[in-house]
C-alpha cells in the first residue's frame, strides 16, 4: 500500500488510546442498538451513504456479532484475526474477507503495526456491480453476488488470498482513496470501481482460501464456466476425486440447482452474448454453445426467456 494512505490509517484513534490506558471491552454504543450484537450500520453511515471506509479497531477483542450491512476487510499491513461462523481465519497483508449481513464475527486483539480497513456496504450499493456484470450472468457470477448481498443460504463469507495480484489491489486502494479524500462524482467512482473489484475477483475463485463447502462449489462453477460446451458431470467428478452421486447432491444442495441446470444457465448466457455481440448464424450459436441440435436450442432458448433467439437478436439493435 502507499505510504500515504498508510500514514492515513495508522495514527492511534480516541477509541484505540482507551484500550491503550486499560479499558478492556469495546464500547457498545459506538456499534450497537441496545443490547441486540448486531452492528448498526446507522451508527457508522452517514444518512443516505451507501458506503464508507474506517480503520480497523486495534488492541480489543470483538465479541462475537453480526452486521445489518456488508462488510469487507482489508489488510494493508500486518495480519488480523477472525472467528467467522466458528471458523478461524488470519487475514493476512493484501488479503480481502467480504461478509454478508448473515455471517457472524468475532476477532481477536490487532497489534498497533497490524492496520487494516473494513468497507461497510450497504446491500443497495452493489446493484451497479449487477449492472456491470451485465444480463448474461452466469452461475458463478450469481453465486459470488449473492454471497455478498446475503441472499445465499449457504454461504456468508468469502476469503480472497490476492496479496500479489497487482489490479485488484489498484483497485482496493482506489476505492480507498476516493472514500477518505473524497472527489466529485464520488459516488458513480465508487461504485464503478466496486464493480471492476468484483468482475476482477470472479476471475481469481481459484484464490478463495480454506477447505470449507463453498471451494467445492466454486470448482465446480469454474469447470463450467471453462467447460460449457462438453464438459460432463462424469468428468467433473473424477477431476475432483468425488463420487459421482456425492457431488450431484452437493451441487444441488449449495446451490439449488442441478448441474444440468447450472450447465444450461452458462450455455444460454453465452449464447446471448453471441447474439448480441457477434454476427454469428443461430445455427453456429447454437453449435458453439454446446446444442447441436438445433431445434431444441430454439425450443430452449424460447421457453427461457420468452421469444426466438433471432427475435432476441433484433431486440438488441
Amino acid at each position: 500500500m502507499k505510504a500515504e494512505l498508510l500514514e492515513k490509517l495508522t495514527p492511534i484513534t480516541e477509541e484505540e488510546r482507551r484500550f491503550l490506558d486499560g479499558e478492556k471491552n469495546i464500547d457498545r454504543s459506538i456499534y450497537m442498538e441496545g443490547q441486540g450484537d448486531t452492528v448498526n450500520s446507522k451508527k457508522l453511515l452517514m444518512d443516505g451513504k451507501l458506503i464508507t471506509v474506517r480503520p480497523h479497531t486495534r488492541f480489543v477483542h470483538f465479541p462475537e456479532h453480526s452486521h445489518d450491512y456488508v462488510e469487507v476487510i482489508y489488510m494493508c499491513r500486518g495480519s488480523t484475526t477472525h472467528i467467522i461462523n466458528g471458523t478461524k481465519i488470519v487475514l493476512k497483508e493484501g488479503e480481502l474477507l467480504f461478509l454478508s449481513p448473515r455471517a457472524k464475527q468475532e476477532i481477536l486483539p490487532a497489534g498497533e503495526n497490524d492496520i487494516a480497513v473494513n468497507f461497510i456496504i450497504m446491500p443497495a450499493f452493489f446493484q451497479n456491480t449487477v449492472q456491470m456484470i451485465g444480463t448474461e450472468q452466469t452461475p458463478l457470477h450469481r453465486f459470488i453476488i449473492d454471497v455478498l448481498t446475503g441472499t445465499n443460504s449457504s454461504s456468508s463469507y468469502i476469503h480472497f488470498e490476492v496479496s500479489d495480484v497487482l489490479p485488484i489491489q489498484n483497485l482496493v486502494e482506489n476505492l480507498i482513496y476516493t472514500l477518505i479524500y473524497g472527489t466529485s462524482n464520488k459516488r458513480n467512482i465508487n461504485q464503478s470501481t466496486m464493480g471492476l473489484l468484483i468482475l476482477n475477483l470472479i476471475n481469481y475463485t481459484d484464490r478463495v482460501a480454506g477447505e470449507n463447502d463453498d471451494k467445492i462449489v466454486l470448482s465446480v462453477l469454474r469447470y463450467i464456466e471453462n467447460n460449457y460446451r462438453d464438459g460432463s458431470l462424469t468428468e467433473l467428478a473424477d477431476r475432483l476425486h468425488y463420487d459421482f452421486t456425492w457431488l450431484s447432491r452437493e451441487i444441488k444442495q449449495r446451490t439449488g440447482r442441478t448441474y444440468t441446470e447450472l450447465l444450461q444457465d452458462k450455455r444460454l448466457a453465452q449464447a446471448k452474448f453471441l447474439l448480441r455481440n457477434t454476427g454469428m448464424k443461430i445455427s453456429d450459436v447454437a453449435n458453439e454453445t454446446g446444442y447441436d441440435n438445433i431445434s431444441y436450442f430454439h425450443r430452449l432458448f424460447r421457453g427461457e426467456f420468452g421469444m426466438s433467439p433471432k427475435k432476441y437478436r433484433d431486440s438488441c439493435k
